[in-house]
This record gives C-alpha cells, sequence and structure tokens, in this order.
C-alpha cells in the first residue's frame, strides 16, 4: 500500500452524495434518510494545506445564492454555455428563465446528477473537446469562481482560443474570480512569494481535490488579480470591457469578442 488515494471522479461521487443528502436518496446506504456523515469537499494545495468546504452550495436555489451570481445570470443572453456546470444550479435557474442553455463539465458523475435534477442538454468534456462539435454561443458563464479555469499564463491563450473558436459575434464571457492578495495570513503571503520565484502568478494554485477513497489528479487553478487578468487577455480575440467588484475580493470580470 502506497497511502495514496485512488484518481477518480472527485466531483462525481461528491456531487451525487450531496444529492442523496438532500432527497434522501443515494446510491448508499443511508441512516434515518440521510448519509451519516457531512458531506465536505477536501481541497489540497501543494504546499501541504488542507482545507475543506462543505457541498451543500452545490445545490443551492438562487435565493440562496451570493449576489454577484444572481447578478451574472442576468447578464446572460442568447445561447449560453455554463462551464463547469457542476450540480447543475445556474443551468436550472436560466432553464426556468427560458434562456438557451448548455452545461459542460468533465465529471460524468456531475452530469448524471444534472439529469436528475431536470438539466436537459449537457455536455461532457473539456471546453477544447467541444470546439469540434460545430456548436455556438452567445454567452459562456465561468462562476463559482471558475475565472479559475484559465490556470495562469501557460493556459490562458489556449482556452480564450478555444471560447472564441465556440462564440457567435458579439459573443461575451462572464467569469467569477477572487482577488487572493488582500489576505495577510502568512500560510497565503509565503504561498503567494514561492509562486513568484518560481515564475508562476502568485495566486498560481496547484491543487488537487479529495473525496472518501478518491482524489483527482494535481491541476493548477488561478486566483488572481482584475489587473493579472486583464494582463492574461491582452492580445486574445477577447476585450475585458467591465470588472464588477463591488463584493471585493470577489469580482465578476466581464469579456466581449472583439474579433
Amino acid at each position: 500500500m502506497t497511502g495514496e488515494p485512488r484518481i477518480g471522479d472527485v466531483v462525481g461521487e461528491l456531487l451525487r452524495d450531496t444529492l442523496a443528502v438532500a432527497t434522501g436518496v443515494g446510491p448508499r446506504p443511508l441512516v434515518g434518510g440521510r448519509l451519516p456523515r457531512p458531506v465536505i469537499e477536501i481541497i489540497e494545495r501543494d504546499d501541504g494545506l488542507i482545507n475543506g468546504a462543505p457541498a451543500a452550495p452545490y445545490l443551492d436555489p438562487p435565493a440562496w445564492w451570493q449576489p454577484y451570481d444572481r447578478r451574472a445570470v442576468d447578464r446572460a443572453r442568447g445561447e449560453t454555455l455554463d462551464v463547469g456546470v457542476g450540480a447543475g444550479r445556474i443551468a436550472l435557474a436560466l432553464q426556468e428563465r427560458g434562456v438557451p442553455v448548455t452545461g459542460l463539465d468533465t465529471s460524468a458523475g456531475a452530469l448524471d446528477v444534472c439529469r436528475r435534477r431536470g438539466v436537459r442538454r449537457l455536455v461532457h468534456g473539456t471546453v477544447d473537446t467541444h470546439v469540434a462539435d460545430g456548436a455556438r454561443y452567445d454567452t459562456f458563464l465561468m462562476l463559482g469562481n471558475n475565472l479559475g479555469l484559465f490556470e495562469g499564463r501557460e493556459r490562458a491563450p489556449g482556452l480564450l482560443a478555444a471560447l472564441a473558436a465556440l462564440a457567435r459575434p458579439g459573443a461575451q464571457i462572464i467569469a467569477h474570480g477572487t482577488d487572493p492578495y488582500g489576505t495577510r495570513d502568512p500560510v497565503h503571503t509565503a504561498y503567494h512569494e514561492r509562486n513568484r520565484r518560481r515564475g508562476r502568478l502568485g495566486g498560481q494554485l496547484r491543487l488537487r481535490l479529495r473525496y472518501r477513497e478518491l482524489a483527482t489528479e494535481w491541476f493548477d487553478y488561478l486566483v488572481c488579480s482584475p489587473d493579472e487578468f486583464a494582463e492574461l487577455v491582452r492580445g486574445s480575440a477577447w476585450q475585458l470591457t467591465d470588472v464588477d467588484d463591488r463584493d471585493a475580493p470577489y469580482y465578476l470580470a466581464t469579456l466581449r469578442l472583439t474579433g
């Protein structure tokens, strides 16, 4: 035994159990109609920091959302791609408004949860692989802090190009990010400095997710300032047209296709 967790669909298993807690119906035995434990997502950083977050908010209805999520959904128009659809909370809200929405995710388990919750249009894959499907969109939503999917200087140009290939003229991207640099916690400030010494952006996280006996592969996830994001966008087919930071350190970045 190596002591290392098994690589698997962490997000899928996590969301299936979260739905079981909410509905009393799930793949594992329940106690008193519920799983006999809270459902917690474990986030492990490459410096050894471990955090846990409750998974229940993945199912939250709009009444429980943060204000920036509601503002982002209000801006969606036309054919919309929900990038990183998760358990489908955003897609379901858009469907109820009559907005044509497709949910995209790399987790087969997450898509199964979406189907069970009533999301009608789903794609299994990445933005890059979806380009070959010939679909085109007016709005791309990257909520739930999914601006992090830009990863860093190496990945951002390719992701922006793939989104442009999926875009109709005048399309928009609305991405939720977090500015990490207001903290004085030495655990985080030291991590920022370590990243910079390695030629990375300060908030360029190296993470893996864990749940029960499963883990993801290690991956990069970007937490950056609006100024850093503007620099990543510069030279692409997109223009950063608005940063709504009234809920700082959280912000909504809106990009529009210029090509």
